[in-house]
């Protein structure tokens, strides 16, 4: 980084808390019966970060996907605490940069109550400045609004913070906010397609992110 990090936000599924196969299980449980038989886990990973809503009204076809929204929440709600797991580094990254006096925010399009279960779960939520999430905006990302806000909240400039984030929508939210987007390679969808979406940076392991706020060695 040439310039001084103040801020780090990041994505919620996918990014800090493994929720992956959850979302996918309560995609596949909520769909039964609307989509073909050959509908799979490849048609849901590429649209993974967008709202609950849009992505239902796509794999579905329907415009009133209210029946479809309670079903997968009912499992989601049911299976989250044994479906759900930090990403390695996640816990202990966190805590230090926070006495490094960097201010952390999670940005996400989940609503409020499930995005606050799974930081309480892990321990996380004590370390957050700001959570912004789905019922805080009028836009969702991509749009820049719920990283502009977290960064208001934080009273952090752009130029100075973070992005962190497994999707599309994460790189694009990011850049369009001014902040530094920056990928994560656990990401199912790959590299590749953060890159391509923006990604300044990808993480390998999530103690990449010390080094790119400048916290070395013994620093940390």
């Amino acid at each position: 980084m040439t310039k001084l990090v103040k801020a780090v936000l990041f994505d919620l599924d996918g990014t800090i808390v493994d929720t992956n196969e959850l979302i996918i299980q309560s995609f596949l449980h909520a769909l039964q019966g609307t989509v073909s038989d050959d509908f799979g886990r490849e048609h849901i990973i590429p649209s993974m970060g967008l709202t609950l809503t849009d992505q239902l009204k796509l794999f579905s076809g329907l415009e009133d996907v209210t029946e479809l929204t309670r079903a997968y929440r009912e499992y989601n709600y049911l299976k989250h605490d044994e479906m759900v797991a930090l990403f390695p580094g996640v816990a202990e990254v966190l805590p230090i940069l926070r006495r490094h006096g960097i201010r952390l925010g999670v940005v996400t399009t989940k609503m409020r109550p499930t995005t606050e279960r799974a930081l309480k779960l892990f321990g996380l939520f004590e370390h957050l400045g700001t959570i912004v999430t789905l019922d805080d905006v009028q836009h969702p990302k991509p749009h820049p609004e719920p990283v502009q806000k977290a960064m208001e909240a934080l009273g952090a400039e752009p130029e100075h913070t973070i992005m962190v984030g497994d999707s599309t929508v994460d790189i694009e939210s990011a850049a369009n906010a001014g902040a530094l987007p920056v990928g994560v390679a656990w990401s199912l969808k790959g590299e590749a397609v953060l890159r391509e979406a923006g990604a300044a940076h990808i993480l390998h392991k999530m103690e990449d992110l010390l080094t790119l706020c400048g916290i070395e060695g013994t620093d940390a």
